[in-house]
C-alpha cells in the first residue's frame, strides 16, 4: 500500500477561497482531508511536500476541447497516439480531458471513436484521464469550416449520431454543430434528451436563430470568435449570443492568437467566470516547436505561437493549458478562484462528473496541480499519483 502524501501551500478551498498556509492530504487515488497546516495529524507515514513561497495548489485542469498533442492525434485512431497525449497533458497541469474529433470520412471518424472508447476501458494513473469523446464535426456549416475539411462535412443526422455513439460505446460527452442546417434542430433536441451537450460551433447561425437553437437545447458555444459568425451592429451573431446569453457555457482559447487580449477581456465582462471555459483546442504540433505537421490530412505549418493552413487558416493551438491561465490572469486580472472555475469546476459540473473532480474536495479524485506564480507547472498529481514534477520540494 503505497503512503499517504501531504501537499503544504496555498491552495483554493472547495468554497473557492484562497488558504494561506493551507495542506492537502491524499489517500491511495482520493483527496481524504483539506485544511490548514496544523490540522489533521500528520503522525502517520505520510510523503510531506513543502510548496515554493507564490505557488498555488489547485484542482486538476479539465482540457474538454484538445485535438493532439506531442506528435499525436485522436484521429490517428491508434492506441499508441492516445497514450502519448494523455502522458503528455500533466507537464501543463491537465489531468482530465475530452478527445475532440474533427471532420473527416465517417470510417476514419468511427475508428477514431471506437479506438477512443477502447482506451477509456484500461484502467490507469500514471496519466491524464480520458473522461469521454467531444464530436467536433462533421456537423458543422461549411461557411465557417475554419480547419475543418469541408469535402466531410455533413448535415445533421441523428441516425448517423446514432451510429457514432455506438462506435464510441456511448462515451460522446459533447458534440458541436451548426443547428442552422438542414436537420440541426432536430439532432440538437435529441443530444439533449441523451444528455449529451449540443454546442454551438462552426456554426453561420444568426442571433435569432442561435435563440431557436437554445430552445432547442443548446448550451455551449465552442471556440468563441472562431469558426462562427462574429458580432455586427445589426445582427450580433453567434458571437453577440455567446455573451448575451446567459444559458450559454463558453469556450475560449485564451493564447493571443485566436483572439486578442481586448476582445478576450471584452467577453469576459460579459462571461464571467461562472460561464467560461478555458480550453487548448490543440494540435499534435503542441511540445514539439517549429515545423510542418498535418491536421486532417492537410498540412500544418507552426511558427511561433501560431498553427496555420496552408491558405493561413489557423489550424488549431499549440497552447498549453498553464499559459492559458497566465494569459486569462495577465488579460482579466481576474483571481485564482475564478481560474479554478474556468479550468476545472465549469467543465466538470457541465460533464455531471463534480461529484468526482472539479474542486479540492473531501472523497473526489485526488485530481491535484501545484502552479507557481508564473503559471509554470511544479507539480500534477492524476489520482493521487504524482505523474509530473519539475522540481522536487519535499522535505
Amino acid at each position: 500500500m503505497k503512503p499517504d502524501i501531504l501537499l503544504v501551500g496555498d491552495l483554493i478551498n472547495e468554497e473557492g477561497q484562497l488558504v494561506n498556509n493551507g495542506s492537502v492530504w491524499i489517500k491511495n487515488d482520493k483527496i481524504f482531508h483539506v485544511g490548514t497546516t496544523d490540522s489533521p495529524s500528520t503522525e502517520e507515514d505520510v510523503i510531506r511536500y513543502n510548496m515554493p513561497q507564490g505557488s498555488i495548489i489547485i484542482p486538476g485542469m479539465i482540457d474538454i476541447h484538445i485535438h493532439g498533442a506531442a506528435g499525436a492525434d485522436f484521429m490517428d485512431g491508434t492506441k499508441e497516439a492516445l497514450e502519448k497525449i494523455s502522458k503528455a497533458l500533466p507537464a501543463e497541469g491537465t489531468t482530465t480531458f475530452l478527445a475532440t474529433t474533427m471532420t473527416e470520412e465517417k470510417s476514419v471518424i468511427v475508428k477514431a471513436l471506437n479506438t477512443a472508447s477502447n482506451f477509456m476501458k484500461e484502467s490507469r494513473t500514471s496519466a491524464a484521464e480520458m473522461l469521454g469523446i467531444h464530436l467536433e464535426g462533421p456537423f458543422v456549416s461549411p461557411k465557417r469550416a475554419g480547419a475543418q475539411p469541408t469535402s466531410f462535412i455533413l448535415e445533421p443526422n441523428i441516425n448517423l449520431f446514432k451510429e457514432f455513439q455506438k462506435s464510441a460505446d456511448n462515451q460522446i460527452k459533447l458534440v458541436t454543430l451548426a443547428p442552422e442546417m438542414e436537420g440541426g434542430l432536430e439532432l440538437t433536441k435529441y443530444l439533449s434528451l441523451q444528455d449529451v451537450i449540443a454546442s454551438i460551433g462552426h456554426s453561420d447561425s444568426s442571433f435569432a436563430e442561435v435563440k431557436v437553437g437554445i430552445e432547442s437545447g443548446i448550451s455551449h458555444v465552442t471556440h468563441l470568435f472562431n469558426g462562427m459568425r462574429g458580432m455586427h451592429h445589426r445582427d450580433p451573431g453567434v458571437a453577440g449570443a455567446a455573451l448575451l446569453q446567459k444559458e450559454l457555457k463558453v469556450e475560449m482559447i485564451v493564447d493571443g492568437v485566436h483572439a486578442s487580449p481586448e476582445m478576450i477581456r471584452l467577453a469576459y465582462q460579459s462571461t464571467g467566470p461562472e460561464r467560461t471555459i478555458l480550453i487548448t483546442d490543440s494540435m499534435r504540433a503542441k511540445g514539439l516547436g517549429e515545423g510542418t505537421y498535418t491536421l486532417g490530412g492537410q498540412q500544418v505549418t507552426v511558427s511561433g505561437d501560431e498553427a496555420r493552413l496552408t491558405d493561413g487558416t489557423l489550424a488549431g493551438s499549440i497552447l498549453p493549458m498553464n499559459i492559458a491561465v497566465k494569459n486569462m490572469m495577465d488579460y482579466t486580472q481576474c483571481s485564482w478562484s475564478d481560474i479554478v472555475k474556468m479550468t476545472s469546476e465549469n467543465a466538470a459540473k457541465e460533464l455531471k462528473t463534480f461529484k468526482r473532480k472539479g474542486s479540492l474536495s473531501v472523497g473526489k479524485d485526488a485530481d491535484i496541480t501545484v502552479l507557481t506564480e508564473d503559471c509554470d507547472v511544479l507539480m500534477t498529481f492524476c489520482r493521487g499519483e504524482l505523474v509530473y514534477h519539475r522540481k522536487e520540494e519535499r522535505v
